[in-house]
């Protein structure tokens, strides 16, 4: 899982720091945003201190309306030592309370210019991509027809061939040898390439090559949901491949199964075509359409006419 500053949340949406600059370092654990109504009305028993705290128009004029005791030590309440941050909306005016509690405890005060609702859910999609959960997978992602393929396999089995051969047929690369994903929400995982190695693809005998100088930007793309997995490996006599396609195996990356295909590889196949239907025939059984349910259909019904 990734980790968030507090500074790299204030440099990323250009935000005014009024206080607490000791508190800049401090990690950001979850992506949710609380906005302390009831704490402004001195309800702190379930006070989610370990989220950024968002103050708007509602809560800053609740909070003029209270005594000065009780300003005071609502402030103090709301910073602990497990909050990240506070955040002041549309440009207001920081209650001096709080930049005197935020000085103390050391908790960040930061302001923006935006609505409060506009800015909690761009800094929320922010945190979301920045503390999914991540993994790293050796294998080949290409869009093929707008599916994500991940293409595995072991070493030296043929995947950047295969990847090479699918972009000239006009499909796009996303990352070669090493497909960083990152899960942005349930059963979605989204894959790109590490910078050091964007755009590349290494053929053995040839050497590096960079896909969008030889083909043009059309023939990548910095990132793409991953739908399916396709494992090939090199022919095995002894083992027996699906070759109706009825039973769909599973390919558990992070927290979503994906579905995985095996192909077997030797000589004489042709696997950016094979890859290219594969990922063609997932779209249809997508839209409902599946050849083999409708191929074991038939048979059924011909077996029960012969019984007949």
């Amino acid at each position: 899982m990734g980790q968030v500053t507090v500074k790299q949340v204030m440099d990323m949406f250009d935000l005014d720091l009024i206080s607490g600059e000791e508190g800049l370092g401090r990690r950001i654990p979850i992506s949710d945003i609380s906005r302390p109504g009831l704490e402004m009305a001195g309800y702190f028993t379930h006070y989610p201190a370990n989220r950024i705290q968002m103050l708007g128009k509602t809560e800053l004029s609740f909070f003029a309306l209270l005594e000065a005791r009780e300003r005071t030590e609502r402030m103090f309440k709301l910073c602990t030592d497990d909050t990240p941050a506070i955040i002041v909306a549309h440009g207001m005016d920081v209650p001096n309370e709080l930049v005197d509690a935020s000085g103390r405890k050391h908790v960040p005060v930061l302001r923006t210019k935006m609505p409060t609702t506009r800015f909690s859910s761009l800094l929320t999609n922010y945190l979301e991509s920045q503390l999914a959960p991540t993994t790293a997978v050796h294998g080949v992602l290409v869009d093929i027809y707008g599916v994500g393929v991940l293409i595995t396999g072991k070493s030296g089995v043929g995947k950047s061939e295969t990847a090479l051969e699918l972009v000239k047929k006009g499909h796009r690369l996303v990352a070669d040898d090493c497909v960083e994903i990152h899960q942005e929400g349930e059963n979605t995982l989204v894959g790109h390439p590490p910078k050091l190695i964007e755009h590349l693809l290494e053929i053995r005998g040839v050497g590096i090559i960079d896909i969008m100088t030889l083909f043009g930007a059309s023939a990548v793309r910095t990132f793409k949901r991953i739908s399916l997995v396709i494992d090939l490996e090199i022919w095995d006599q002894d083992k027996t491949y699906d070759r109706l396609g009825l039973e769909e195996e599973k390919m558990r990356i992070i927290d979503t199964d994906l579905t995985k295909l095996t192909i077997p590889v030797r000589p004489g196949r042709n696997l950016a075509v094979i890859i290219e239907v594969a990922a063609m025939n997932y779209r249809l059984k997508r839209m409902g359409v599946n050849a083999a349910e409708e191929f074991s259909k038939r048979l059924d019904e011909v077996i029960a006419q012969d019984t007949n």
